[in-house]
C-alpha cells in the first residue's frame, strides 16, 4: 500500500439566492502551489479553500479528515 498526498483547491462564486457554486477542483502537485493558486483566487472568488487529503489511490482508502491549507471567504458548511 502506498500512500500518496494530494493537494486541491475548491473556489466558489455566488450562486442564486445567496447560495454558493462550486468551480471544478484544481488539483496541485504540491502544498505550495496549492496555496499559492488558492491565494490567487481569492482575489476573485467569493471563497477559496485549499486542502490535502492523504491515502490508497489503488484502493481509495483516504483519510477522512483533509488537511486544511488555506480558506477564505464564505464557504459551504462542511468546510467548518
Amino acid at each position: 500500500m502506498a500512500r500518496e498526498t494530494s493537494y486541491f483547491v475548491q473556489a466558489f462564486d455566488a450562486g442564486r439566492g445567496g447560495s454558493l457554486k462550486a468551480d471544478a477542483p484544481i488539483v496541485c502537485k504540491t502544498e505550495t502551489g496549492a496555496r499559492r493558486t488558492a491565494e490567487r483566487l481569492a482575489l476573485s472568488k467569493v471563497g477559496v479553500i485549499a486542502f490535502s487529503s492523504a491515502g490508497d489511490p489503488e484502493t481509495g482508502d483516504y483519510d477522512d479528515e483533509p488537511t486544511i491549507i488555506f480558506r477564505q471567504g464564505a464557504l459551504p458548511p462542511a468546510f467548518d
